[in-house]
Formats: C-alpha cells, sequence, structure tokens
C-alpha cells in the first residue's frame, strides 16, 4: 500500500492499477473480517451446545433421577403473573395459547384421616400373650379382692427364620403271600401308588420351593449367588448351579403357557412395546461384550393385561414383526426406528409417547446452565407449558369413559396440540440442530403424526408409560445378576418374568400365583392350560387350592 501521495504517478492507467489493486486488497479483507466474524460465532454456538452437553452429563451423573421441574412459568401463574418467557418470545407469527379459563374450585366438607400405623393383616396368625400382674396384688387395700373389668391390647409384628422341612413320601408295596401273583399272570406280583407327578421329575425341589426361588430372583431381584448363601446360613446346601438348572426346567415346562399369553395380549385394541439391554454369555459367534436385548409387550383387556418378555440376539424390528404378525390394532412405543416398518403393516396404526417428548425438553431445562443464568430458556419453558397442559386434560379424563374422553380431548387437547405443533416448525429454523433444544424439537416434529394419534380413540394413553413401569422389575434386577449366562437362561428368565409380572398386574400375590401354577401344571392336560394364565386365575380360586389342601 502506498501511503506517500507524493510517490504517486503521473499516469492515469498505472493510477488506475493502483485503485483496482487497493479495491481488490480491501474486498479481500472485508471478506476475511466477515469469515472470522461467522467463525467466531459458530464457535461461540458450539461451545454453547458443548457446555450444555456438560451440563446434561453431569446432571445424569451426580443429579437426582427426576424428570419433574419447579419452573417459573408454574410459580409465575400460581401467582396470577403473566411469564416473563412469554413477554420474550418473538416470533413473526405470534402463536397465542388457548386463554385460560377461570376454575371455580370446590372444597368438600374438611375430614381428617385417622393417623397412626395401618392395622396389620387379619390373615395373619395370631399369638395371645397375658401379661398379668402378681396374683398377690390382685387384693385391695381394704383386703377385697380385685375384679377384672377389661383389658388393654396392643400389636406387635414378629418373624421367625425361614423354616425347612422335608417331605418324605412313603409308598407301600403289597404282595400276595398265598400266590405270589401266579392265579393273574398279567396282574402285577407288586402293587404301588405311582409316584406324585411333579414340575421336575425325580428332583428333590418341591413346588413351594420353587416358587420360592423364582420370586426371590425375578420380584425381589435376589441373584441366585446371593440365595445360596443365605441357604448356606440356614444349614442347606444348595449350590447355585442347581438353582440355575431349575429355573431352565420349570422355564421349559411353562413353555406351552407363553403362546397362550401371546393370545391374550394380542386380544385388546393396544400393545405397548419397549426393549432394554441384556447382557448375555456364550452367544454363539458372538463376543461376551456384545449386547444383546429383552423385548417387552404389553396388553390385553383393560381389565386383565399381560406382559411377555421376548430375548432377542440384536435391537432389529423384525423382533416386533414377528410378534405383532397379523395382529390389528394400535401399537404404542418410542421413537425407535425399529417400529417404523410396523406403521407399514395393513391394520395397525403407531401411536407416540408424549413422556419421551417432555423428557428431551426435560434434558434441555438441566442442561442449559448459561440460559439459566442470563434468564433465556424461555423455548424449553413453552414447550413444557403445552406438554403440561395437554397432561392436565388427561387427569380430567381419567375417570371419564371412552366416548367421553374422546370428546374432550378434541375439545380440548386439540387446540392445544394445534398451537404446539405450529410453535415447534417456527422455532424449529432458528435453533442450532445439533443443540439439547434443537434435538429436542426435532423428534418432536419427527414423531409428531404419532404423538397426535392418542386424541383420536378415548381407549389410547398419550404415552408408553405402561410399557416402561412393566420393564422397570426387570432394569433392576438387571443391575444385581447383570447378564444371564446363556441364551437358555436368557431364554428362561424372560418366560419366568412375563409370568411373574402378568400375575402382578392381575392383582395376584406372585409367590401363591408361580406356587399354584407349579403345582396345577403337572396335573392340567394341554386343553386346559389356558385356564392357569394370569388373566384367568383369581386370587380366590388360588388360595381356595391350598385350603383345602
Amino acid at each position: 500500500m502506498i501511503s506517500n501521495v507524493e510517490k504517486l504517478p503521473d499516469d492515469v492507467g498505472k493510477l488506475k492499477e493502483i485503485v483496482a489493486s487497493q479495491s481488490a486488497l480491501i474486498a479481500d479483507q472485508q471478506a476475511e473480517c466477515t469469515r472470522l466474524l461467522d467463525a467466531y460465532k459458530n464457535s461461540e454456538t458450539r461451545i454453547t451446545i458443548l457446555d450444555g452437553r456438560i451440563a446434561l452429563l453431569e446432571s445424569r451423573l451426580f443429579a437426582p433421577r427426576n424428570e419433574k421441574l419447579v419452573a417459573l412459568n408454574s410459580l409465575l401463574e400460581a401467582s396470577g403473573q403473566q411469564s416473563l418467557f412469554d413477554l420474550l418470545d418473538e416470533h413473526p407469527v405470534p402463536v397465542e395459547l388457548e386463554p385460560e379459563e377461570e376454575e371455580l374450585i370446590t372444597v368438600p366438607a374438611h375430614s381428617r384421616k385417622k393417623s397412626g400405623r395401618k392395622p396389620f393383616p387379619d390373615s395373619l396368625p395370631r399369638e395371645k400373650v397375658i401379661h398379668d400382674i402378681p396374683e398377690e396384688e390382685k387384693v385391695c387395700a381394704c383386703g377385697c379382692q380385685l375384679t377384672r373389668i377389661g383389658e388393654e391390647t396392643s400389636e406387635q409384628l414378629h418373624i421367625e427364620r425361614p423354616k425347612f422341612k422335608v417331605i418324605v413320601n412313603v409308598r407301600p408295596k403289597y404282595a400276595c403271600k398265598q400266590c405270589e401273583g401266579a392265579v393273574d399272570e398279567e396282574s402285577p406280583t407288586i402293587k404301588i401308588a405311582p409316584v406324585p407327578l411333579q414340575i421336575i421329575p425325580k428332583s428333590y425341589a418341591t413346588a413351594a420351593l420353587l416358587a420360592h426361588i423364582i420370586i426371590a430372583k425375578f420380584i425381589d431381584a435376589l441373584p441366585l449367588y446371593r440365595q445360596e448363601r443365605q441357604f448356606s446360613r440356614l444349614g442347606i446346601d444348595l449350590p447355585r448351579a442347581t438353582m440355575a438348572n431349575w429355573m431352565i426346567r420349570v422355564a421349559e415346562r411353562c413353555q406351552p403357557l407363553l403362546p397362550l399369553l401371546r393370545q391374550e395380549i394380542r386380544s385388546g385394541p393396544l400393545i405397548n412395546a419397549d426393549e432394554t439391554i441384556l447382557q448375555v454369555l456364550n452367544e454363539p459367534n458372538r463376543k461376551n461384550t456384545t449386547k444383546s436385548y429383552a423385548w417387552i409387550f404389553r396388553g390385553g383387556a383393560e381389565e386383565n393385561p399381560a406382559v411377555i418378555f421376548e430375548y432377542h440376539p440384536t435391537r432389529a424390528g423384525k423382533a416386533a414383526r414377528d410378534f405383532l404378525k397379523d395382529y390389528k390394532g394400535y401399537v404404542q412405543s418410542d421413537g425407535y426406528s425399529g417400529y417404523n416398518a410396523l406403521g407399514e403393516i395393513d391394520g395397525i396404526t403407531l401411536c407416540g409417547c408424549w413422556a419421551h417428548a417432555r423428557r428431551k425438553f426435560v434434558d434441555v431445562v438441566k442442561a442449559d446452565k448459561a440460559s439459566k443464568k442470563s434468564g433465556k430458556m424461555r423455548a424449553a419453558d413453552i414447550a413444557l407449558k403445552h406438554i403440561r397442559k395437554l397432561y392436565a386434560i388427561e387427569k380430567e379424563a381419567k375417570n371419564l369413559t371412552v366416548e367421553e374422553r374422546f370428546q374432550l380431548r378434541q375439545e380440548k387437547a386439540k387446540p392445544i396440540l394445534n398451537n404446539f405443533g405450529l410453535w415447534l416448525r417456527e422455532t424449529y429454523p432458528k435453533t442450532p440442530p445439533k443443540g439439547e433444544l434443537g434435538k429436542a424439537i426435532y423428534y418432536t416434529l419427527q414423531q409428531w403424526q404419532r404423538l397426535n394419534v392418542y386424541i383420536e380413540d378415548g381407549r389410547l394413553r398419550p404415552d408408553n408409560n405402561l410399557a416402561e413401569n412393566a420393564i422397570r422389575p426387570f432394569v433392576i434386577g438387571r443391575k444385581n445378576w447383570l447378564f444371564s449366562g446363556s441364551p437358555t437362561g436368557a431364554h428362561a428368565s424372560a418366560t419366568l418374568y412375563s409370568l411373574v409380572e402378568s400375575a402382578k398386574l392381575n392383582k395376584l400375590e406372585p409367590y401363591t400365583y408361580m406356587r399354584y401354577l407349579l403345582e396345577k401344571i403337572p396335573v392340567t392336560s394341554d386343553e386346559d392350560f389356558k385356564e392357569l394364565l394370569p388373566t384367568r386365575v383369581t386370587q380366590k380360586q388360588i388360595d381356595n387350592f391350598f385350603a383345602k389342601a
């Protein structure tokens, strides 16, 4: 660049060349400034995104596992003030939220619950212990004998260590000493009662013991090696390998119930599906560190639901397609792509999960520390406000009939969904797609059609929590027993989980149901197996069976 004017040439052509070169230099510098400014903005956005991810990871590691939020909006709404975030939310086409109608709150007559502990069940045996005063104190100072005028009672809960007993099966043998069977050669010389039928032939385990081990592992999440220690402390040598073999044998005997349970699940209008990781050792041609999966399907009649667990080596959608083959109805799941192919099957309608969508916006709130400090957490808050309104309607619809619930959703939930969808489509282009908020909005928009399905049928729910609640005991148990030792063991565990969790869904006491089932299977014909399903058995029927035994 020429700084001294006196050095400029007098030739006009040369002056034009200098001006042109200077203009090109200035343009290059301006372009470089623009590039650096864009890079700064992108780096700032990237830093914000990475800060959010770090905050989310810290929250998952150290914060309570709780999705409930005490949002500022909620506090402001309770005090009758307008949300600051709504005031700051500016977009080209404002989306007005539905004006909230004033609610008339009726306070019923005040009643106070009786304080104190709940009484012990009447079914528990009582042992009366008399605490009396000595006989010499039953005489009054005047010399008269005291008269008993009443008593005070209190109850304490007592427990005794488990008691084992050995059942000795005696089968008397009979023979004729006179003819020794010579009269009728076709008749046996010696007569003896047949061996009692049992769930595992020739095993020393009774149905009661097997049921105890099953419930301890699959309900109380107590691994077999811990049960082995418990038995050892009680003086019983019962190796875990023996118990594991028993579990596999019992599952094999219960296997005919699974197709029948599947029919029960497929008979309902809705099937909830989910899957979770299952570590299985000794799978053919696979490393022990390779992930396998437990799939869960919950369905059936609303009053008698059932659940099935299935072990599969992969997370491929084929597992769901095989289970739901020829099924007609709704299938509710999260946004996993393995379920997408189900929507192409004639007769199946996919339904989304609002709990998963909400969870992603909750993650935004947990992650964006910088936004919390500067008061810019308006976008996630607006999304959560819409979702809270949808669930408020569900609370109102809880005790309504199917038709009434459908009408209520059409009147109240549908306008909220329309507003929410418009807000999502307007907000997404202005949001960094790789940030937590961008991911949350993208997920919700991708699932939008399925998320709206629930308002079209009063029998549906807005979320897939029924499946998640059913799979939770499996996940809790997995934290203790960690893995299945073989594919055979994984299949056995899936079978037994299916039975005990279905029993719980039908309000059956799991131990008594499993003991009843293991007692009945050996003496029940194949055509009557359906009557042993937890959806068909009642607790009264089980209690009567053991009362007669």
